[in-house]
Parts: structure tokens; C-alpha cells; sequence
């Protein structure tokens, strides 16, 4: 995490509430080590994300890739097929508390609980919104098996082509 993040401290070094951007008050009791292991903590192509993109390009699947959600910003589809409008998240089991690997952090346990709950609401919301467009949501485990996840958005596309296709079929 950006030392910007972690908030001002005072002449003991003790953490002192702080402004974020949105003059949002905050106070995170973080460690250096914590604060530098969640700066370095990857935001894309996570292990995950790979071995998913590489399997769906094994099986002949052409994607894109950190795709932008339309009217979202600062909001993105790790894997997107633009055409059938099928998005894939790659959800971390910590960041987005999976139910069988999630964990809650002991350490400041109020904030992390806060952050993680606005985490799945954030889903949900970009989950709504992207179907509100007519978009197929396709979420996955990172502890999913790669080809059990690929079975999945592949099946996804194949209907959402299948119905574009219907769609097309019945205009006049």
C-alpha cells in the first residue's frame, strides 16, 4: 500500500486519522512490512488471470484483456469477448472473501471489514451494471482449477453467441 495510504503519523510514529481523496477521514494501523507487501500485491495478471488466459487461448478463445466497463471508470473485466459481451473477473479469495478461503485480518479488523464488504459491493455493482448492458458476468475463483474455470466462460460465450445469433435470426 502507497504510503499515501497509510496516513500521517505524529512525532511517536504512531498512525494519525488522515484525508483520502474523497476527504474521507481514515486511520490505518499498518506496519511498514504489512504497508509494503500490499504495495507490491499484484492488480493484474495475477497467477490466476494467467493460467485462466492461457487455457482459454489453448482452447482457440481470442479475448482482450483488462477491458474497460463502459460508463465504469477506473472499473475493468480481466478477460473480456467484446462481441457475444461476455466480462470474466478473476476474484482473489482474500480480496473479494471467498467463502471457503477468505480470511478477515486481525490487525485493524474493523477497516479490513469495511474495505472487503465494499469490495463485494463494488462486484455487485459493476455485476448490475454490466448486465443492465446486455452483458454475460462470468466471476471465478483464483483457487479454481484453470480448465474448470475455462469450461465456464467458454460455455458462457457459446451462449452468448448462440443468442446473438437467435436474435439476429428472428428480426425481420
Amino acid at each position: 500500500m502507497p504510503d499515501s495510504l497509510a496516513g500521517p503519523t505524529d512525532t511517536s510514529g504512531q498512525p494519525t486519522p488522515g484525508r483520502r481523496p474523497g476527504g474521507q477521514a481514515t486511520t490505518l494501523l499498518t506496519d511498514a512490512s504489512t504497508r509494503s507487501r500490499l504495495a507490491r500485491q499484484a492488480r493484474r495478471d495475477t497467477a490466476a488471470e494467467v493460467a485462466l488466459r492461457r487455457e482459454l487461448h489453448r482452447r482457440g478463445l481470442r479475448y482482450r484483456v483488462e477491458y474497460p466497463i463502459p460508463a465504469m471508470p477506473r472499473r475493468r473485466a480481466d478477460v473480456a469477448f467484446p462481441s457475444p459481451k461476455v466480462a470474466v473477473m478473476v476474484d482473489g479469495c482474500f480480496w473479494h472473501s471467498c467463502p471457503v478461503h477468505g480470511t478477515s485480518p486481525r490487525n485493524n479488523a474493523a477497516w479490513w471489514a469495511a474495505k472487503l464488504l465494499r469490495n463485494a459491493e463494488r462486484d455487485l455493482e459493476t455485476d448490475r451494471h454490466l448486465e443492465s448492458m446486455g452483458w454475460t458476468v462470468v466471476r471465478v475463483w483464483e483457487h479454481e482449477a484453470p480448465s474448470l474455470a475455462a469450461d465456464t466462460v467458454a460455455d458462457a460465450v457459446t451462449a452468448a453467441k448462440l443468442r446473438a445469433i437467435s436474435r439476429r435470426a428472428v428480426r425481420p
